[in-house]
């Protein structure tokens, strides 16, 4: 999916355009650096070399490379600043690589560079059932840790990566489905999906649909591929809704198909016909629309923590020399609704990719979960 940015994300302060830009085309932690103009390396964490050659003895910078499938869209923009601040509290370097248009040949081609150019450790969401096979093996055999992140191999496939960082892919669709049954009773309900059969978005339609289907509701799940960029991806919605103006829900499971939901739910001002929308992920037009009523909720995956922890997960395997072996760690599933919105609407962080600077956030009354 093509990146996509609001007037305020383009001119924003502190030079966050430029930096947003040198972050989604690949640009070196140093060159980044100088764009963000923050000391001590990718607007990190304060103190944090001196804090990790106090903890740790020296060791070599480790580079690990994160190859992904959309290089360019902006829900990455959060995981490459886990990423950056991982690295800079470990005292690591990292190179983001991989293909802009979900091509898994491409993105295998990125592993076997890593490999070549003796990275210390790749990580690589699986979106192809069995394309990253060989490569991880590869990898594994030249003595290169590899993490799966954003995306895993199918369920009950074995894939040789060390571990999977990311949302229970499946399980958040399925618990989607529940919260469709629990806003429709009958009719047609569309699902968006921008690439149908990739491992980062397939499962959490399988799951929508096997909820929808267990409920014995006569709901009618009608599944529209949208396509890989945000511009298709909105092109579709219309021209479906267009085509199915009796629908009584619209739902997608990526992040772009979620913003095309809610423009359309608005343009067309479908709450107001009884029609519920609804999907994943926090791109700023999405989190608005929800604020305005045009879409019921988005799902958050935490996609800081998935470069976060990924980077995490390989210091402390380098740093054991293997002994401490990597865990599947799950981001986590949070329905975003009105009623939960305002902090996501009014605090500007790098846990969601809208500023370059590093903060602590005061927490805010009761802990929701």
């Amino acid at each position: 999916m093509a990146q996509q940015r609001d007037d305020d994300q383009e001119h924003g302060p502190n030079g966050f355009s430029a930096a947003r830009r040198a972050l989604m085309q690949g640009t070196g932690l140093g060159a980044a650096l100088s764009l963000l103009g923050g000391p001590g390396g990718a607007g990190g964490l304060i103190g944090t070399a001196q804090a990790a050659e106090a903890a740790f003895p020296s060791h070599k910078k480790w580079r690990i490379v994160f190859v992904n499938h959309v290089t360019t869209n902006p829900f990455f923009v959060p995981t490459q600043y886990g990423i950056q601040d991982a690295c800079s509290l470990l005292s690591m370097d990292y190179q983001w690589t991989g293909s802009a248009t979900s091509d898994a040949g491409e993105m295998v081609r990125a592993v076997n560079s890593a490999i070549a150019a003796k990275a210390d450790a790749i990580a690589v969401p699986i979106v192809d059932p069995t394309a990253f096979d060989k490569p991880i093996q590869a990898a594994l055999d030249a003595g290169i840790p590899v993490f799966a992140y954003n995306a895993d191999a199918p369920r009950g496939k074995k894939n040789p990566r060390l571990a999977y960082i990311g949302q229970d892919l499946y399980l958040s669709g399925y618990q989607m489905g529940e919260r469709i049954v629990s806003l429709v009773d009958s009719g047609m309900v569309a699902l968006f999906i921008a690439t149908p059969g990739q491992l980062n978005i397939q499962p959490r339609l399988d799951g929508a649909s096997d909820a929808i289907k267990k409920s014995g509701k006569k709901i009618d799940v009608q599944t529209v591929a949208t396509g890989a960029t945000v511009n298709e991806e909105l092109s579709k919605i219309k021209s479906f809704y267009l085509g199915h103006q009796d629908l009584k829900g619209m739902f997608a499971v990526d992040a772009g198909s979620t913003q095309g939901v809610a423009q359309v739910m608005k343009e067309s001002n479908l709450p107001s016909k009884g029609v519920h929308g609804g999907g994943f992920d926090l791109l700023p037009t999405t989190i608005q629309l929800i604020h305005e009523g045009f879409l019921d909720f988005t799902i958050d995956q935490q996609p800081y923590v998935q470069g976060f922890y990924t980077v995490m997960q390989a210091f402390v395997f380098l740093s054991s020399g293997g002994l401490v072996g990597p865990a599947d760690t799950n981001t986590g599933l949070k329905f975003v609704t009105k009623e939960t919105v305002e902090p996501y609407l009014n605090t500007s962080t790098r846990f969601e990719g809208k500023t370059t600077k590093p903060q602590i956030v005061p927490m805010r009354g009761a802990i929701r979960s």
